[in-house]
């Protein structure tokens, strides 16, 4: 089994300290972020950063849906850290300013993708998808915060 990571960014025209709290806000605003890939959506413990439990369907295609059991942590300044209970699945949020009121929001995942032929295309095709849909959740993420 090959890693496989999916990174995107996105300059959002906040200071990184609203656009972090945004992102780590799970009660509220995360939910309304999402893109339609996304279902099922639930926070079960927490819904602030740290110590929350959150739980959402992710289909990354017609046939792949994951069933996703988040943990999250902020292990430091800036990043927000989601590990999937589900699977080898780690998605990172690095929030940092970028200039007067502006701030750069870089989301990358990781997980252990399948081997084989499989695990080629995986590894070829699954993080231009992903890509497009943590652009699409940054996208949306700006125009919370820019309001």
């Amino acid at each position: 089994m090959a890693q496989v990571e999916a990174t995107t960014e996105r300059v959002i025209a906040a200071d990184a300290e609203t656009v972090f709290d945004a992102l780590a806000d799970y009660k509220e605003v995360r939910g309304k972020v999402l893109p339609g890939q996304f279902s099922e959506y639930e926070v079960r413990e927490g819904g602030d950063g740290e110590g929350t439990l959150v739980h959402w369907k992710l289909q990354a295609t017609s046939k792949r849906v994951r069933d996703c059991l988040l943990e999250v942590t902020e292990p430091s300044d800036g990043r927000l850290v989601e590990k999937d209970r589900n699977s080898s699945m780690v998605t990172t949020w690095t929030v940092t300013p970028a200039g007067e009121g502006r701030s750069k929001a870089v989301v990358s995942t990781v997980w252990n993708g399948a081997g084989g032929i499989g695990g080629f295309f995986e590894k070829t095709f699954a993080p231009k998808g992903l890509g497009r849909i943590y652009d699409e959740l940054l996208q949306n993420l700006a125009t919370e915060v820019e309001k």
